[in-house]
């Protein structure tokens, strides 16, 4: 069935013509005697005309030599016979069917070009849309699978991409016909390794194995090959066109130009994620080392002075080294500490334990906790007359308010004021922490909650410049935020808000609060 069909779409053009010419020989012969023979002749060049436009130069020859024919038998006189009475019609007969040739050739040829010219247009707007997609894909899978897919629908035929695997051997990775077994076998496989190896075309149109039924691109730029493009050409060898290798050729191209940039993005990206993790390497040792220096320095003269027998220290002089190791001891945990919390937050192991808290005895905890070394400051705290609770993990909440409270003991002259004040509304609760500090300019106030930022006024003082990070991972983890501003007349005002639930839900938080200690204290009495 299929070779019948292919003998008459080869035969049908003469067929056409055929007929064409018989219908048009009809006509002219009852409408005879109101045409010209010059008329009729260049009537008849009609056929060949449309012949060759539509069907090209070999059924324009037949169809100028069927018109001659036709022209010679019916309307040459004698008609009906194929003898010519007058020599001078042969003459005009040659010139005839050099005239209909030319223009066959002509039309023939004009044919061509447009077919060329839309073959070219057309593959001018693939590549044009393949690197478009390139320049915006940086994953070089879905990239490897649209230059599949936009190189079978130009070709016409099956495409397989290969690719070395982890262990560095090729192997088949895209396909554009995910039904087919081609691309799978052995035979293929060798032959890509081979045009992978060489970095040379190999298969049909090329030097090597020239009649394998396939064609495989290494895909390649000046210094390296990336994989192999390979086209199934077993149906179609006589249908593969120069101009077809061309544009296999520049998808080829662009497909390495895409893999190796992705590629180069790649190590790009590994190389500034390592000279990252070196600089904060370095950043944390250095600031480690220089905060650990100092409390351990105290600690350990102190204690020095205290394992002596040298009787010249009082009482009160050993109460004082003591403190001093108790504050370096403090110090020391608070680093450590801090360091722990960036390092649960940065790799995603902190999770939240969440509790219904209340506000004031998070600010009670955390007043006790930096009672040791606020020294002279007064802190002040002001408090609505009914606070309502917040949902969230009550250790993390009190080491925010620590480190807020510390850093603005820390940043503060001494004998100055510390307000801790709290507001709310329906949806937020805010704690805003003010100090009588030194202050920042307004654009670093953006920049303290970077890890290891210390801002220029403050680097006289110690520190790592990881609190107020850690307190934004644990704002946000809340739900919250955490922002800095200037505090007039002079100082910082540090602002925690936090989110607050519904009325209904804080009910339900302090029958379970009331609940819990009922609880304890049955516990208690038992």
């Amino acid at each position: 069935m299929r070779n019948l069909q292919a003998l008459w779409a080869s035969w049908r053009p003469y067929a056409s013509i055929t007929l064409l010419v018989a219908l048009m020989t009809v006509v002219m012969h009852l409408l005879g005697l109101a045409f010209d023979l010059v008329n009729i002749a260049l009537i008849y060049l009609f056929p060949i005309l449309v012949s060759a436009v539509w069907w090209g130069l070999r059924p324009a020859v037949y169809a100028a030599v069927l018109a001659i024919v036709a022209l010679d038998f019916f309307f040459v006189p004698p008609t009906l016979s194929f003898s010519v009475a007058d020599l001078r019609y042969v003459v005009s007969f040659v010139v005839y069917v050099a005239v209909a040739a030319l223009t066959a050739s002509l039309a023939s040829r004009l044919k061509q070009q447009l077919l060329y010219s839309k073959q070219r247009e057309a593959q001018t707007t693939a590549l044009y849309t393949l690197s478009r997609q390139m320049n915006a894909i940086t994953d070089v899978n879905v990239l490897l699978d649209n230059v599949s897919l936009q190189a079978a629908r130009s070709m016409g035929s099956e495409i397989a991409i290969y690719m070395p695997d982890a262990k560095g051997n090729l192997a088949l990775s895209h396909r554009s016909a995910a039904d087919s077994d081609w691309g799978r076998g052995e035979a293929e496989k060798a032959t890509a390794k081979l045009a992978f190896d060489h970095g040379e075309a190999v298969g049909y149109g090329s030097s090597t194995l020239r009649d394998a039924p396939g064609c495989y691109l290494p895909l390649r730029t000046e210094d390296r090959v990336y994989g192999v493009l390979a086209l199934n050409l077993k149906e179609r060898k006589n249908l593969f066109t120069a101009g077809q290798r061309q544009m296999l050729e520049a998808l080829g191209g662009l497909a390495a130009s895409a893999v190796a940039r992705a590629k180069l993005a790649e190590e790009a990206k590994i190389a500034h994620l390592t000279a990252e993790s070196e600089r904060l390497r370095t950043a944390i040792l250095d600031s480690v080392s220089h905060e650990l220096r100092t409390p351990l320095a105290a600690i350990i003269g102190s204690a020095t002075v205290l394992a002596s027998d040298d009787e010249l220290f009082t009482s009160e002089d050993r109460k004082e080294l003591s403190i001093n190791i108790r504050d370096g001891a403090l110090r020391m945990n608070r680093l450590v500490k801090n360091l722990l919390s960036m390092v649960q937050l940065e790799s995603g192991m902190l999770r939240l334990r969440k509790n219904w808290c209340d506000v004031e005895d998070l600010i009670g905890v955390t007043l006790s906790q930096v009672q040791d070394y606020k020294e002279h400051r007064k802190l002040r705290v002001r408090l609505p007359d009914e606070v309502p609770l917040v949902s969230g993990d009550e250790v993390l909440l009190e080491q925010m308010l620590a480190n807020v409270v510390g850093n603005a003991i820390k940043y503060s002259p001494d004998y100055s004021e510390i307000d801790i004040e709290v507001s709310f509304d329906p949806d937020t609760l805010v704690i805003a922490v003010a100090d009588q500090g030194t202050g920042l300019a307004e654009e670093e106030y953006a920049r303290i909650f970077d890890k290891f930022y210390r801002a220029d006024a403050t680097r006289q003082v110690t520190g790592t410049g990881l609190g107020l990070a850690i307190c934004k991972g644990i704002a946000e983890l809340h739900g919250g935020t955490i922002s800095g501003r200037r505090n007039e007349p002079q100082g910082t005002v540090m602002t925690i808000a936090l989110p607050l639930n519904t009325p209904d839900q804080q009910q339900s938080g302090k029958i379970d609060e009331r609940h819990r200690e009922q609880r304890t204290e049955n516990d208690g009495d038992e």
